[in-house]
């Protein structure tokens, strides 16, 4: 009887991924548990398309540009505090020869304290606003078209972080309106030089957070792409907790080392 030969089937069929979920329009959900790419708990930070860059790769490469830019002002800062100290320790001789100091330390407006428990308090209202945007569920809601959780929930938080930076500001205003009724000015003295030029630059970056919360909240309702939304908080809320710390470290060295 003649042999018979079976052909060994050597392509077999591939077998979907669990993770590759279909919509029925080609795409995959927008949900990756692996990454936490937003940096919080779930998000829809996927791996890239191929041939193309994924969320994953914008929000990092706007993370790092921030992050290079807040590295530019934290060397500011850096400078202007040293020239404080060499500010406050510089002496000179008088006509009398006596060894004498032309710093005389700046009383700080008791309302410094209240800025900076709002501005604290912001940093909270800012960081809930930004892990807002990254819960799952609201994500896959919105990416099924089901509305806008994400916009509803973040938005509370966005806007009293926005009062809280504007009452933080007003603040600044009403120290600087103390410290001239008490005749205490820019040019007064070395230390007063230097209280005026901290706090000056600091709320000058601050508005700039404000005007980066504008953005955000318009992208909220402007911008159609949700990682776009998601980038727009994210970037805003790390320059609002960096302009946050900034001020704690300057508000110490105003208060209690002059």
């Amino acid at each position: 009887m003649p042999s018979t030969i079976t052909p060994i089937n050597t392509e077999r069929e591939k077998k979907r991924r669990p993770d590759d979920h279909d919509s029925g329009h080609g795409r995959r959900p927008p949900t990756d548990k692996r990454t936490g790419g937003g940096g919080g708990d779930n998000d829809n930070w996927n791996d890239k398309p191929q041939g193309r860059r994924g969320p994953r790769e914008k929000l990092g490469r706007a993370r790092l540009g921030l992050f290079f830019g807040l590295a530019g002002d934290l060397m500011f800062f850096i400078a202007i505090v040293s020239a404080f100290f060499v500010a406050q320790g510089t002496h000179h001789i008088d006509a009398y020869n006596r060894y004498v100091s032309e710093w005389f330390p700046t009383n700080i407006p008791p309302i410094l304290w209240i800025n900076t428990a709002v501005l604290l308090v912001s940093s909270v209202t800012m960081e809930i606003a930004r892990r807002t945007m990254f819960v799952e569920n609201d994500v896959m809601d919105e990416w099924l078209g089901l509305g806008k959780p994400i916009t509803r929930r973040a938005l509370p938080w966005l806007t009293a972080t926005t009062a809280l930076g504007l009452v933080f500001l007003t603040g600044q205003w009403m120290a600087w309106k103390q410290l001239a009724l008490q005749h205490v000015f820019f040019r007064s003295n070395p230390s007063s030089h230097f209280f005026y030029l901290i706090t000056y630059t600091h709320a000058a970056h601050l508005f700039l957070g404000i005007a980066a919360l504008a953005a955000s909240l318009t992208g909220l309702y402007a911008s159609r792409l949700l990682e776009t939304r998601q980038i727009l908080v994210d970037c805003t809320a790390w320059y609002w907790h960096a302009m946050g710390m900034f001020w704690v470290f300057l508000f110490i060295l105003l208060a209690f080392f002059q």
